[in-house]
């Protein structure tokens, strides 16, 4: 199939598996397009299964197998997913969490990928370095997926921002990990040098580079947009910078993700307050708000239909129910020891650590991510165990945070520092 006949498919189905979900199961958009679309895929496997002549499961895994997912979301969709959520979020309100969001993003995501990966390692036998690659591509929680539930979740706007916020950052600091990892577990000629002066070259390299990169190409469009007044134009000015920038990125080799989100955090809250009229704020917000809801639909749909590529094998599935458990504590711990560190410093609601912790999804970058090791006697494991998670994560917990955060206090907040 080419790649118009894939976009069209893709569209048609999530439409269709949209309104099926609105009509009958009612359940949040993304989320119902997900649960659709693996009814979908276990009645093909099912039907396959009772009438093997027909070999329509061995076509659709053909087909999906060849289509890049990684690619297409690391390299396509995710720029103007990440643009389009960014946008929503305010500097303002980021600042009031700025610590703990950093350090979350940071510390937390390297005790996640500790705890995830030496536990894996005990429970499977994976080798040490091959376990902490699980644990880096599982650790993030994916902007796309929090951002997409949260939306519909009800949560306090506040508490809301200091999710979304986190999501937003700790992506690419993980992806940053989870390159330097897949360096020192998959040595090959792009990867001769893995010590710690790679790897913390790299790090400035991807993550403060792509900051950069996304600060002074947000800074130049704002200042570009200061002196038009046409909305038409001024929307096709921030399509230009979500593509752009991120292609331009990705060229640079600095953090695609991170420049994303500078760069939609800045047009956002500056150029939105300074650099717009309100006739263009409105178009602006409505134009990425459209964008967001149809890529993530057709995201959502394509996590649904990655269940053709995951190996349904006993040893494997058992394995991949208790990375589960594994990455919520190691989500717990993500969360609670930065807010044990602040807590001298602060005070912190008693339900900031059990939400914070719930309301961490994850999603189809950890999906793309595993999609995109190399082929080895490890990858069907990770690949079906992160599968596994990803799913539970966005259907129970996202399903299931509104109702925690009534149950612990309706939405406690972060403290401003």
């Amino acid at each position: 199939m080419s790649l118009l006949q894939i976009a069209s498919l893709l569209i048609v189905l999530a439409g269709a598996f949209g309104a099926i979900n609105y009509l009958f199961l009612k359940l949040p958009s993304a989320i119902g397009i997900l649960v659709v679309a693996l009814v979908a895929s276990f009645v093909v496997i099912a039907t396959d299964a009772f009438f093997p002549s027909l070999t329509v499961e061995e076509r659709i895994r053909a087909q999906v197998l060849e289509f890049e997912f990684s690619e297409a979301l690391l390299e396509g969709m995710l720029g103007l997913l990440l643009f389009a959520g960014a946008l929503h979020v305010k500097l303002s309100d980021l600042r009031k969490a700025w610590l703990v969001i950093l350090l979350m993003a940071t510390i937390g995501i390297g005790l996640s990928t500790a705890v995830v990966g030496f536990g894996f390692h005990w429970l499977t036998g994976m080798p040490i370095m091959i376990a902490l690659v699980f644990g880096a591509l599982i650790s993030p929680t994916d902007p796309v997926a929090v951002l997409g539930v949260l939306r519909e979740a009800d949560l306090q706007k506040s508490l809301e921002t200091k999710i979304a916020g986190e999501s937003l950052f700790n992506d690419g600091v993980g992806y940053v990990v989870f390159l330097v990892l897949v360096g020192l577990a998959f040595p090959s000629g792009d990867h001769h040098d893995t010590g710690l002066a790679a790897a913390a070259q790299l790090f400035f390299q991807e993550a403060i580079g792509g900051a950069i990169l996304g600060i002074v190409l947000g800074w130049m469009t704002f200042r570009i947009m200061r002196r038009i007044d046409d909305y038409s134009l001024e929307v096709l000015i921030t399509l230009g910078l979500a593509f752009g920038g991120y292609q331009l990125a990705v060229w640079l080799h600095v953090s695609a993700p991170i420049m994303a989100v500078c760069a939609g955090l800045l047009i956002g809250d500056i150029g939105s307050r300074d650099g717009m009229s309100e006739e263009t704020r409105k178009y602006v917000e409505a134009f990425w708000k459209l964008i967001d809801e149809i890529l993530n639909a057709v995201l959502f749909l394509m996590i649904g239909f990655e269940v053709f590529a995951v190996a349904f094998e006993f040893d494997l599935l058992i394995s991949g129910f208790c990375a589960i458990f594994l990455a919520l504590f190691a989500r717990f711990v993500a969360v609670s020891v930065p807010v044990m560190m602040l807590k001298p410093f602060q005070n912190f609601s008693a339900g900031v650590i059990p939400i914070m912790t719930w309301g961490g999804l994850k999603g189809g970058i950890s999906v793309a991510l595993a999609l995109s090791l190399p082929e080895g006697e490890w990858k069907p494991l990770i690949l079906t165990s992160t599968y596994i998670v990803v799913i539970f994560s966005i259907i129970v917990q996202g399903l299931t945070v509104t109702l925690l955060a009534e149950r612990v206090g309706r939405a406690p907040e972060l403290p401003e520092v």
